[in-house]
């Protein structure tokens, strides 16, 4: 990706001014090279040196290939969407509420199932000029189409909440209602769990946030003071998932603030601290490994690194987060429903490959957002949507 927030913040980097001669234009595309100069070290220097390699095949070795999800998408290949715009990617991220597993079980007992918590979906413009991440709640009401179990049995098609398809199906049958309910045809697909989330954010030596008022939730066993705040792993975990304690105690409220973490994070991965510090690197990089489940492209470092390479040059500014448009189901105010036809042109636009416009989503006092993401109408045809970017001063 970009620049860090520093010099996305001045519109350049440090000294790196343009000259009659075209030396600050090498300047700034030698420090552009130095920022993925890390990866470049760990994903491919390694070919030739024991040391290097066994780094390498730790690392990619640590990615768990989603076999059976490739199979069962396989299965219903006719029935997906195509893709309409050659070189754009779009990625589901998928954050699962699993307590199975190491260091899970404090989360609750675990039931033999796992929902998604957070599901993400996530639009790489083919320019490479942007990102664009939607967040999609988890009690959408939606139609489910009939998914395997893990057991071969076949569930029945039918309208529920969004979050019951990764517990009956896994991230296949996820994929497929996503697809279903957008149009939009999934490239690729990422699961975290619980325990990689803390890990990467350990990794990273912690998250800053900002508070406008403390926080004292026991259920989410926070406790912390008002202002600028590092978070660790534990820490940032109970953050992102607090729904008492933390904005009016909605889910749309919640994945605004995930939304502003998740920011929060691109910038301190994008620092030169991390990427050109190969002490920091590692461990981020084995965090972030291993607690991935994707599809059989990505799992790998070199599949990984062919993902993102082309995000190195997205400024923080076009890296932006947003809630797909939704107001409370007609039928039980617990629930969601699609806003139309607002999250149609959202779907659309983001099929077809076409800018996004965001505005800023309103602050509440706790630090998170009380905007629900619907689309607004502007005096210019193309709709705009609340939201944020990753370059926002976490207490601006």
């Amino acid at each position: 990706m970009g620049g860090d927030a520093g010099t996305a913040a001045s519109g350049g980097e440090p000294g790196g001014g343009a000259s009659a001669s075209g030396g600050g234009l090498k300047r700034r595309r030698r420090r552009r090279r130095l920022r993925i100069a890390g990866i470049a070290v760990v994903v491919l220097a390694g070919a030739g040196a024991g040391v290097g390699w066994a780094v390498y095949a730790k690392l990619s070795g640590n990615i768990t290939a989603d076999e059976a999800a490739a199979a069962e998408l396989a299965r219903y290949e006719k029935e997906r969407p195509a893709s309409q715009v050659r070189g754009a990617q779009n990625v589901l991220l998928i954050g699962s509420d699993s307590r199975s597993g190491n260091g899970n079980s404090r989360y609750g007992h675990d039931s033999g199932t796992e929902r998604s918590d957070t599901t993400i979906l996530l639009h790489l413009a083919a320019d490479r000029d942007s990102a664009t991440a939607v967040s999609l709640p988890r009690d959408l009401m939606v139609n489910v189409p009939g998914c395997h179990r893990p057991d071969g049995s076949l569930t029945k098609p039918g309208l529920t909440q969004f979050n019951s398809a990764f517990a009956t199906g896994g991230s296949a049958c996820t994929i497929r209602t996503v697809e279903k309910l957008t149009g939009i045809r999934i490239d690729h697909h990422v699961v975290v769990d619980f325990e990689g989330f803390k890990e990467m954010v350990d990794a990273l030596d912690g998250v800053e946030v900002c508070l406008r008022k403390p926080v004292d939730d026991k259920d989410a066993e926070l406790k912390l003071p008002a202002g600028r705040v590092t978070l660790d792993g534990e820490q940032a975990l109970g953050y992102v998932r607090a729904r008492k304690s933390l904005g009016d105690g909605s889910d749309t409220d919640r994945m605004n603030r995930q939304q502003r973490f998740l920011g929060a994070l691109v910038n301190k991965v994008q620092s030169n601290g991390v990427l050109l510090n190969p002490v920091k690197l590692y461990p981020v990089l084995d965090a972030a490994t291993s607690s991935l489940t994707t599809d059989p492209k990505l799992a790998s470092l070199r599949g990984l690194y062919d993902l993102v390479r082309g995000l190195r040059s997205i400024p923080t500014e076009r890296v932006q987060f947003l809630t797909v448009p939704r107001e409370s189901y007609a039928g039980d105010a617990n629930r969601d429903q699609l806003v139309q036809p607002d999250a149609g042109k959202l779907f659309a636009r983001l099929r077809t490959d076409e800018p996004v416009t965001i505005t800023a989503a309103r602050r509440d006092p706790a630090g998170g957002t009380g905007n629900s993401g619907e689309a607004r109408t502007p005096e210019s045809p193309a709709p705009t949507f609340s939201g944020n970017t990753a370059d926002e001063d976490i207490c601006g």
